[in-house]
């Protein structure tokens, strides 16, 4: 019986994992392309705050008591964001020390971004020559 209800939390564990929109977000979020959209999906955690705060009075004027898991699941996504934004700028700067310090052992110095840059010089990583 322990164990099919094990199975069970497991499965459903999975399944919010997997289709719930803010942990769909918070996976991209700890992408590689998305670390840099740590900080900025912080404000997200603003909105369910506010939600929230509106839900409460809501409920405060005579809404039906459900209501009060919407609020508390706002206030559960908005923890997951403010949490998160930190954690992603944090990956984000472990991340780039060890791109340079790669790049760095690889004798390729990492150049500033100009239009001129696109073109491929002779002892570049893409170049032919």
């Amino acid at each position: 019986m322990f164990q099919l209800l094990i199975v069970f939390v497991s499965r459903i564990y999975a399944f919010f994992e997997r289709c719930m929109p803010t942990n769909i977000l918070l996976r991209a979020t700890h992408a590689r392309r998305g670390l840099k959209w740590g900080l900025p999906a912080m404000l997200l955690a603003v909105v369910y705050i506010v939600i929230a705060a509106a839900l409460a009075q809501w409920v405060a004027g005579g809404a039906p008591g459900w209501i009060n898991l919407l609020v508390l699941l706002c206030l559960w996504n908005a923890l997951k964001f403010v949490v998160n934004g930190p954690v992603t700028a944090v990956r984000l700067l472990r991340v780039r020390r060890d791109e340079q310090r790669y790049w760095a052992a690889n004798g390729t110095a990492v150049r500033a971004a100009t239009p001129g840059s696109l073109v491929a010089e002779p002892g570049d990583r893409w170049s032919a020559g």
